[in-house]
């Protein structure tokens, strides 16, 4: 068993799409379109087969909390150290916030978080 994918709605969905496939080497597929439904979606497929679907539908309009309930963040594996700390310091100097690290975490991982355009939390980790 696997998890075929996880999604998220979003306000922008074209930045969304650009910025996964830019900073995540994602690949998006043709844009989904419901006109009855007012929904549109991309999938974005990413090296190792995992895919985010980045959803929009008028009406849904969730503001971020600090405090919430449900999913907290998703994780890239970059495969080095080096590697976490470049993607980090590329997204924070093309204006991206660093929320945390790099650092080595009390569990042993090393990893940053940052956010993406709409105030997600991406774990940047080995």
């Amino acid at each position: 068993m696997k998890i075929e994918h996880v999604a998220i709605w979003v306000n922008d969905l074209e930045l969304m799409k650009d910025f996964y496939v830019k900073y995540f080497n994602g690949t998006a597929n043709e844009k989904y379109h419901n006109k009855v439904k007012e929904f549109e979606s991309y999938f974005i497929t990413f090296d190792s087969g995992a895919r985010l679907e980045i959803m929009r539908k008028k009406g849904i309009d969730q503001p971020q909390q600090d405090d919430q309930v449900g999913w907290a963040h998703i994780a890239f594996s970059l495969g080095s150290k080096e590697a976490v700390d470049e993607m980090t310091d590329r997204l924070a100097n093309d204006g991206y916030r660093v929320v945390d690290g790099p650092r080595i975490t009390g569990d042993g991982y090393y990893e940053s978080v940052v956010e993406d355009p709409e105030g997600n939390l991406i774990e940047l980790t080995i």
